[in-house]
């Protein structure tokens, strides 16, 4: 498969994308090259100070891009329905929603409705704000939501007694598995529910491989070994990219790096874990994650093979 790089991205004028998460990393980067090609990008940022520092910087790469900010906190859910109507409100479609932003093991600590972090934050916010645009996203001819999972998602499993573990004792590096095996799921399953449904909404997925950003600003092994052997950001995001805006790339598709063990290299098609390939359980955490956030899909369910 031949290399994707930006030259490679088509032109977005006239297309609206939404990049949670954009203030920094492969997100801030996701959203700089989508506006240099043309988008409209609304960046959905939970610190005000950053995302301001992200939209100058974006603004100064060229004087004509069409980039704004939105506060938007996926660790409460009530900030994430009050994003969802402003962008409602504001855009009459919505082309890409680009579910970038995570924490990542961060100490035991729980979003505004209890839910642990990672779990809250990874999963649950980037599932509730999903189902809140999908009208949204519906109406758009050729619409796509791609959700950014990790190669963690190897290590996570879905403890469905427990999964905000309050009675288990906690794993910062477990749970984090745990949400992007999340992450995972839902993307498959979503893509499942809506060709159910009829609906040309296409749902792809993607991992930045080991890249150079803040995000594991909560290990000190990660902060020390991560910026020697990680990759820019602007490289860490072309797989985001390419699973955002390549034709070829499919509903159901997982872009990473492609070079040894996926760490690095030009974008190309990645490994989906088996555990994610377990449709009877993605299609049960569909279902509690509706429960949880109290946000439904309206979707019928895939019938299982």
């Amino acid at each position: 498969m031949s290399p994707f790089t930006f030259q490679d991205i088509p032109d977005q004028t006239g297309r609206v994308a939404i990049v949670t998460g954009a203030n920094t990393g492969i997100g801030l980067e996701t959203a700089r090259m989508l506006a240099l090609k043309g988008a409209s990008v609304v960046l959905a940022c939970r610190n005000p100070e950053k995302g301001e520092a992200a939209l100058r910087q974006i603004q100064s790469d060229r004087a004509v891009v069409s980039v704004r900010l939105e506060a938007l906190d996926l660790a409460d859910l009530g900030s994430v329905a009050g994003f969802a109507e402003r962008i409602a409100a504001a855009h009459p479609r919505l082309d890409l929603l680009i579910n970038n932003a995570g924490v990542m093991v961060p100490p035991l600590s729980r979003t505004r409705q209890g839910h642990e972090l990672q779990f809250g934050t990874n999963h649950l916010g980037h599932f509730a704000l999903t189902a809140r645009l999908l009208p949204l996203l519906q109406k758009t001819p050729g619409a796509r939501i791609v959700v950014v999972s990790s190669k963690a998602q190897n290590l996570g499993t879905i403890d469905f007694d427990d999964p905000d573990w309050k009675k288990r004792s906690y794993s910062p590096w477990r749970a984090y598995g745990q949400s992007k095996l999340a992450n995972m799921m839902f993307a498959l399953e979503l893509q499942r529910r809506l060709t159910a449904a009829g609906s040309e909404v296409r749902v792809t997925a993607a991992h930045p491989g080991l890249t150079a950003t803040d995000l594991g600003r909560a290990s000190l092994l990660t902060k020390l070994t991560v910026p020697l052997l990680g990759m820019k950001p602007a490289q860490g995001a072309l797989p985001t990219l390419r699973a955002a805006v390549d034709p070829a790339a499919a509903g159901g598709s997982y872009w990473g790096p492609s070079g040894f063990l996926e760490i690095g290299g030009d974008p190309g098609p990645a490994r989906i874990s088996p555990a994610a390939q377990d449709r009877a359980d993605a299609s049960r955490l569909f279902d509690e994650s509706e429960r949880l956030t109290g946000v439904s899909f309206g979707l019928p369910k895939a019938a299982q093979p």
